[in-house]
């Protein structure tokens, strides 16, 4: 899609060099509406398949991911510096996706029908919303686009997708196959800015699906009105470690934290011990990270405002002891955005690191006096989209994730997810279901039909 020639273009950098890698288009007023109308113009078409033929055309796009999934992962890494491991996996999920949705849409339920008043007939028509909106971020471009843009293409709508500035590569490689196999229009992908995003989410969309930061969301919400809106804000996940927890319980969670450079809503951020495992929390966390080392297990941190807010988080803190493992950039990646993976401990409770979301492969170590008190402490920030519990109790451990105020929650392992299970924020995390058959409903509307069976049948009667 062309821009105005008045309208520069967005300067793309490679975040494990630093280096200019091209430039992207910055879209605006006249591109954002043709997109939204060809979406509107296409609406029809794609939503009057049947759900069979809508699943046929998301697992051919599934099989396209597969069969180009090293161009894939080339544009992926391209914007995102992740390992190869990181971005085969992630393209696996995205195939996944659209094949688990492509079924799902075809096993949905509905509420009650039949004879529910006397002499009429009725039943409940699950419908598309329409045109989506879906504005997505560069932490995982693809992934999330997949999470957002397979259930809602599934339900029968069509999307214009706007991904993050920084990492449009993946997203129009997905368009351009989704033109081929769902239909012109069907899946269009609008590169651009915030602003873009703003003039997306201003646009006449019949709903907007936003993944990003809880400022960012607010004001998408503000923009939106009346319309339906899905918002996933970003977490500040907890992980309360209590004293028998099991051996593997460090290591796991400095893979966790450092899995895509701890860019991830749902990562580990702060670990909660009891005052008799504080120490060895410490010690063991510590000697995990180390071994954790940026540019060999993980790459780097996405760009240049996110890693001055690392940095800025990390001086801002008052914690006594800062722990910090090495980097290794390869050849000619020194000046990549590489941050080393970080154990904060012996800090207050309202330290920054603890209250803010750093988004980076950091932790921090928190005591509690008792399980009581690890649980108001685990429930002491706004966000609420994910936790975890380290026991080999299993029945204390239930309880607590069962009394963790989280949209997911884990015992004795964390970041453990699949498409037949949702993912959802509460509080400043936002609303609206990710993943699972459940995020169907998410982009469709009932309605209700009633028949009059038989003349005279009264109303209500």
């Amino acid at each position: 899609m062309s821009t105005s020639s008045s309208t520069p273009p967005i300067d793309l950098t490679d975040p494990r060099t630093g280096a200019p890698r091209g430039t992207s288009v910055r879209s605006r007023q006249p591109e954002v509406l043709a997109a939204v109308a060809a979406g509107r113009g296409a609406l029809s078409a794609w939503s009057g398949l049947t759900p069979k033929d809508r699943g046929r055309r998301l697992d051919r796009l599934a099989g396209l991911v597969e069969e180009h999934a090293a161009d894939y992962a080339a544009r992926e890494r391209a914007g995102t510096g992740k390992p190869e491991a990181e971005v085969a996996g992630e393209i696996e999920q995205v195939a996944d996706l659209f094949r688990f949705f492509a079924t799902a849409a075809r096993t949905r339920t509905a509420p009650a029908a039949g004879r529910l008043v006397a002499g009429h007939e009725s039943w409940v028509r699950w419908e598309p919303i329409g045109v989506v909106g879906a504005v997505v971020p560069w932490n995982y471009p693809l992934l999330m686009a997949a999470w957002r843009c397979a259930p809602a293409l599934a339900a029968g709508n069509t999307v214009v997708v706007k991904p993050a500035e920084t990492t449009p590569d993946s997203l129009l490689l997905l368009a351009e196959h989704a033109g081929s196999v769902l239909g012109p229009a069907v899946l269009q992908c609008l590169t651009g800015d915030r602003e873009t995003g703003r003039l997306l989410v201003g646009a006449a969309v019949d709903m907007v699906a936003f993944t990003g930061s809880g400022r960012a969301g607010a004001d998408v919400a503000a923009r939106t009105g009346t319309r339906r809106v899905s918002l996933e804000l970003g977490g500040n996940a907890p992980a309360i470690v209590l004293p028998d927890a099991p051996g593997d319980t460090w290591s796991s969670l400095a893979e966790a934290v450092t899995y895509n450079a701890g860019q991830s809503c749902a990562a580990p951020a702060r670990v909660i011990t009891l005052p008799e495992n504080y120490e060895a929390a410490v010690e063991g966390l510590a000697a995990a990270l180390r071994s954790r080392v940026a540019g060999r297990d993980f790459g780097p941190l996405n760009n240049p405002d996110q890693a001055e807010r690392y940095d800025r988080l990390v001086a801002s803190s008052a914690a006594k002891r800062n722990l910090v493992a090495d980097i290794a950039p390869g050849p000619g990646e020194e000046a990549g955005h590489w941050r080393p993976a970080r154990l904060l401990a012996d800090l207050p409770d309202d330290d920054p690191a603890v209250t803010e979301e750093v988004f980076g492969p950091l932790l921090t170590v928190q005591r509690a006096e008792g399980v009581d008190a690890a649980l108001a402490l685990a429930g002491s920030v706004p966000q609420a989209l994910a936790a975890s519990v380290w026991t080999t109790d299993l029945a204390a451990g239930l309880e607590l994730a069962a009394a963790l105020d989280a949209g997911e929650s884990w015992l004795n392992c964390h970041l453990v997810q699949t498409a037949e299970l949702p993912h959802g924020g509460r509080g400043a995390s936002g609303h609206g279901t990710d993943l699972s058959t459940l995020a169907l409903q998410e982009y469709q509307r009932p309605k209700t039909v009633t028949v009059r069976l038989r003349p005279g049948a009264g109303v209500g009667r």
